[in-house]
């Protein structure tokens, strides 16, 4: 619809400094409007409107991130499962967070990186070089 560029398989696209360049500025655009959403909630926004305004921050985004992946031909939604099965992985055996002194949260004993199982997701899909 819009013809944007879209890949059906893994792909460095031409151009990818400049690509990587405009994205970055799309999205620091959208984070801009986390701004907007501070200054109505000191100005007394109503609930309402201040959810209506983070989900559209929220939903933007992610539409951006979508539409990125497609003209790399990232499967974006696979590599999110991945990312959060890592996630889960920082769990401690009982499946509880781990905090340090400071509240940080800390990579439990079973943690694994999500990187290798996304190269391998990205060669099956025909990636040239992942």
């Amino acid at each position: 619809m819009y013809k944007l560029p879209a890949n059906d398989h893994p792909v460095l696209p031409e151009d990818i400094v400049g690509r990587l360049t405009k994205f970055k500025a799309t999205l620091l655009d959208e984070v801009h409007e986390i701004d907007e959403i501070v200054e109505l909630l000191k100005n007394g926004g109503a609930p309402a409107d201040i959810l209506v305004a983070m989900a559209d921050l929220l939903g933007d985004i992610v539409v951006y991130c979508r539409s990125e992946a497609l003209k790399y031909g990232l499967p974006l939604e696979a590599v999110l499962d991945i990312i959060m099965d890592s996630n889960e992985s920082k769990l401690d055996a009982q499946g509880n967070p781990i905090y340090d002194a400071n509240g940080k949260f800390l990579k439990g004993p079973n943690y694994w990186k999500p990187e290798p199982k996304i190269k391998a997701l990205l060669e099956g899909a025909g990636s040239p070089n992942p």
